[in-house]
């Protein structure tokens, strides 16, 4: 293993990183989006902003292939037929266990991977901006960026032979700060912070600018007022 706090390159012979992206149950998944969207959009907004946080991710210059931790069947099929591994939930104990389990997986298929988690739900996503950010996370051994709100985390890197340590959920952005991984600073990124919990945050992505499955579903499904 590679020691906390030594700097750290992408050993991986490709160069490449490999994604990690959990995925809940769509029955569950994006509860407090329901005021702004009600109940039988909700879960169709959720695998939208999978797929297109899927196909941003592999259409990024420096991913290497995308695994996604998921027991939602509907999901998974939609999520492989884009080119991701699925991977079944198995510990079924939350987002942090999921992780882990996909960065089991990962490694012990490929144990000098280079790999990062990444949420399912950040429809904005642009591959430049993703690659970015991926480059920058090769020279510490965890980085991680922060939400558009400055609480919680999108993402979170591991450099080889370097656990990933993840922490996700609520105010996770003090505990990724105190666990020594790096937070990343850089600007122009702000389409890997913005994740979707809120209409807030739902119409704040859609400003942005999201990819075409999201906006599909909203322009489908959204009063003519809001299209």
């Amino acid at each position: 293993m590679r020691i906390e706090g030594e700097i750290a390159t992408n050993t991986d012979p490709a160069g490449l990183w490999t994604l990690v992206v959990p995925l809940k149950p769509l029955a569950r998944a994006k509860s407090r989006l329901m005021p702004a969207t009600g109940a039988a959009l909700r879960p169709r907004l959720a695998l939208a902003f999978a797929r297109d946080t899927v196909a941003a991710a592999l259409s990024c210059r420096a991913v290497r292939d995308v695994v996604v931790v998921t027991d939602d069947t509907e999901a998974g099929a939609a999520l492989a037929a884009l080119g991701a591994r699925i991977v079944p939930d198995e510990p079924e104990r939350g987002l942090n266990a999921a992780l882990a389990h996909g960065e089991r997986t990962v490694r012990a298929r490929r144990p000098g991977a280079a790999l990062a988690a990444l949420n399912a739900d950040l429809p904005a996503l642009r591959p430049g901006e993703l690659a970015r950010v991926l480059d920058y996370s090769a020279a510490f051994p965890r980085a991680f960026v922060t939400d558009a709100a400055g609480i919680g985390t999108t993402f979170l890197s591991a450099a080889p032979g370097v656990e990933l340590r993840p922490t996700f959920g609520g105010p996770s952005r003090a505990r990724h700060l105190k666990s020594g991984a790096v937070e990343i600073s850089l600007t122009g990124i702000d389409s890997v912070r913005q994740d979707v919990d809120t209409g807030d945050d739902l119409r704040a992505a859609l400003a942005l600018g999201v990819g075409p499955h999201t906006a599909g579903r909203w322009a489908a499904r959204a009063p003519a007022a809001d299209r």
